[in-house]
């Protein structure tokens, strides 16, 4: 349960309806940190433009790499919000929600499950997420010879935004809301 009363619809002005409207309608219910930002309506602008601005800015690496950092690094942080919300993105794209689990595993960086480059994304994000950060030269060197400049760049931030997300989710309260579920595909038998 929230630590703060989420704000409802009725409750959210003109535009706030229409943003809780947008989201239901792309993702099937209005997230819960949307409601919580909304008693702020400065940083909830400010938020959904961001989100929406890094969502179209980040292209440089391939999306699974992007989903696995990411991933990783709510698992680390203990986001559970964050770990459903990712899950039900990852599905959507069409990819093995197995997967994806795997990564939270504490052995993740080191299965042989995941390629070299997935390996080495998801070592970094645990090396940024750390307390404190544990990043090296050496590691950095690889990553940037993996993925190029702007491919660690964008690695990096999109991880450190993780971090922020997860943090402030897990400050609230709020946790998983049944994304991923909702995206479940029933088995054959």
């Amino acid at each position: 349960m929230a630590r703060i009363p989420l704000v409802a619809p009725r409750d959210a002005g003109l535009l706030g309806r229409l943003a809780y409207r947008y989201a239901r309608r792309r993702f099937g219910d209005v997230p819960e940190p949307f409601a919580a930002l909304r008693h702020h309506p400065g940083l909830f602008w400010s938020s959904a433009v961001a989100e929406s601005l890094v969502e179209r800015a980040a292209t440089v690496l391939p999306a699974r790499l992007r989903d696995l950092a990411v991933y990783r690094t709510a698992t680390r942080v203990g986001c559970s919000w964050c770990v459903d919300f990712g899950e039900m993105l990852w599905i959507r794209r069409g990819l093995d929600a197995d997967h994806l689990r795997r990564a939270a595993a504490d052995d993740a960086p080191d299965d042989p499950g995941f390629d070299a480059d997935e390996r080495a994304v998801l070592a970094y994000a645990d090396a940024v997420t750390a307390q404190p950060p544990t990043v090296g030269d050496a590691q950095v060197a690889d990553l940037d010879a993996r993925l190029g400049h702007a491919g660690l760049v964008e690695l990096t931030h999109l991880v450190a935004l993780e971090n922020q997300r997860a943090r402030f989710n897990a400050a609230l309260g709020l946790h998983a809301q049944g994304f991923a579920a909702s995206c479940a595909v029933p088995s054959r038998g």
